[in-house]
Parts: C-alpha cells; sequence; structure tokens
C-alpha cells in the first residue's frame, strides 16, 4: 500500500484532508453495500492487490479502445419535484474505414438547462471520467487506502478509497471509493467525483456532483461500465441546484480491425459481446 508518510510537508496535508473528505463521501454509498469487513485480505496483500488491479486496468482500458458502443447522457436539474431543465445526448463509439474513432451524434434535442451550463469539463468527464479508469501508468499519482472486502451484488470484492496527492496543473482527477473483484482483479464499481471543483476570480464556478459508475462483464473477459448515476446538490455561491444524471453504455462489440487485444499476457480473439453479472436492469433509472 503507498504509505501517507512519504509525502511531503504541504502536500501530506494536501492528502490527508483529501483522504478525509473521500471517507465522508461514501459513507451514504457504504450504506448500500454488504457489511464492510476490514479484516486484511489473506493469502496476500494490499499493495499486490493494487499492482494487479492496476495492471488489469491498462489492459481494459486498451481493450475498450478496440470497442463500439452506444452512450447516452441524461442530465437534469430539480426543484422539488419539478424537472426545470434537461440536457440529452445520444451517441455511438465507431470506427471509420481507416479505424479511426469517431463519435457519430444520433440524439440531441434542445438543451433547457437554465441554471447551469455544461461545460467543456463537465463533456469531458462524460467521456473519460465517468467510467473511471486506474492504471499501473497513474497509481504514483494516488494515495491508495485499503479499506476492507465486501459483497457487491453476487460478488465479492475488495474496496479502496483513492485520492490524488496533489493537483497538478489544469489536471482533473478523480477521488472516492473502488471495488475491485477478487478474482478478476478489475474494478468492478467506483463510487465518488472528478476533482478539483474550479472557482475563478471572476465569480465562475463550475461544480461537479458525486456519482456511481457500475461494470458489467462483456465478452466474458472485461468489466467495461454499463451505467453511472448521479443524485447530488451542487453548492454554488448564489444558491444550491438539485442535480440528477444518468449515462449508459450499451451495445458493446469488438471492431473488426487487425489490432490485438492481450489479457492476461494471452491474445483475445474476437466474439461476440456478451454481458454479464451484475444486470444493469437492476440499476436504479
Amino acid at each position: 500500500m503507498i504509505r501517507l508518510q512519504r509525502i511531503r510537508s504541504a502536500g501530506w496535508l494536501a492528502a490527508v484532508l483529501f483522504v478525509m473528505a473521500t471517507v465522508a463521501m461514501v459513507t451514504a454509498a457504504a450504506a448500500q453495500e454488504g457489511p464492510l469487513d476490514k479484516s486484511e485480505p489473506k493469502g496476500t496483500t494490499s499493495e499486490a492487490i493494487i499492482q494487479r488491479f492496476a495492471a488489469k486496468e491498462k489492459e481494459f482500458k486498451e481493450a475498450r479502445d478496440q470497442y463500439t458502443y452506444r452512450q447516452s447522457v441524461k442530465v437534469q436539474t430539480v426543484e422539488g419535484n419539478t424537472v426545470d431543465g434537461e440536457y440529452q445526448e445520444v451517441f455511438d463509439v465507431v470506427f471509420d474505414d481507416k479505424a479511426r474513432r469517431l463519435e457519430n451524434v444520433v440524439y440531441a434535442p434542445q438543451n433547457s438547462l437554465v441554471r447551469i451550463q455544461m461545460s467543456p469539463e463537465d463533456l469531458d468527464d462524460i467521456r473519460h471520467r465517468l467510467p473511471f479508469v486506474l492504471t499501473s501508468d497513474e497509481i504514483s499519482e494516488y494515495q491508495i487506502l485499503y479499506v476492507g472486502q465486501q459483497r457487491e451484488d453476487e460478488l465479492r470484492t475488495y474496496v479502496f478509497d483513492i485520492a490524488p496527492k496533489e493537483i497538478v496543473g489544469k489536471k482533473r482527477y478523480f477521488q472516492g471509493r473502488i471495488w475491485v473483484d477478487d478474482r478478476d482483479f478489475q474494478v468492478v464499481k467506483t463510487y465518488g467525483k472528478t476533482v478539483p471543483d474550479i472557482r475563478k476570480r471572476r465569480g465562475e464556478e463550475n461544480l461537479f456532483p458525486k456519482f456511481t459508475t457500475w461494470r458489467e462483464q462483456i465478452d466474458g473477459k472485461y468489466w467495461f461500465p454499463t451505467y453511472t448515476k448521479s443524485d447530488d446538490e451542487l453548492h454554488f455561491s448564489s444558491g444550491d441546484v438539485h442535480i440528477r444524471e444518468i449515462v449508459k453504455y450499451e451495445n458493446y462489440k469488438r471492431f473488426g480491425s487487425n489490432v490485438k487485444i492481450t489479457f492476461d499476457g494471452k491474445n483475445v480473439e474476437k466474439g461476440p459481446a456478451k454481458a454479464g453479472s451484475p444486470d444493469p436492469s437492476q440499476k436504479p433509472n
């Protein structure tokens, strides 16, 4: 496990504050899970688990880049029980005849959001950070704290809290909790938010909600994101805004290119996409 005492002076204080905020953030989500067993893992160490899931995340990231899928996005602002603004978009992630990755928008009704705006950072988060990936190339940037073992649906998982060691420039990070399957050593669920929130001197504010992303097993190998939900209050200086967000990822299919995908050191054969447990139809709408 990455040790907190390795961090220097101001970085140490920032990391401690991040971990404290993360613990507070996951309290509500923890109530939805099975009991948390805080005992140390048997037959392995938390550091070994981190190294294994980070390596699997790198393989997962490379593999998902060779799949097509449909992503649908719905963001709503809510006043009491009334939806008073909505943003929607549905797009297909596909490849052209030169194997270049493209996004084809298939549905985009008029944006009716008034109290908030979809910023470039919001749109980038939807595409790249809600399906959070923490690879072996990135783990050195994060504090990773083993917190125990827990049931997630029918899976047994190792649970880790993570937070960036420091915020560098304009780079964006994830802060929250991840659940790692104890057999495949792949991330099957994440809960948290992207950081930092952005507040500028001119009074501009760009705040980001907490979200949960569930993954499903595709092709019997990879745990790909299939459903993200957010239901949160954003605390702007002008007043609170209740936001709801649902993102779905559907119809994963391997692209028929000459690119080879390796997993556990072996080439992966092409085949039809098959969704496994957990079933996204059981996730809240």
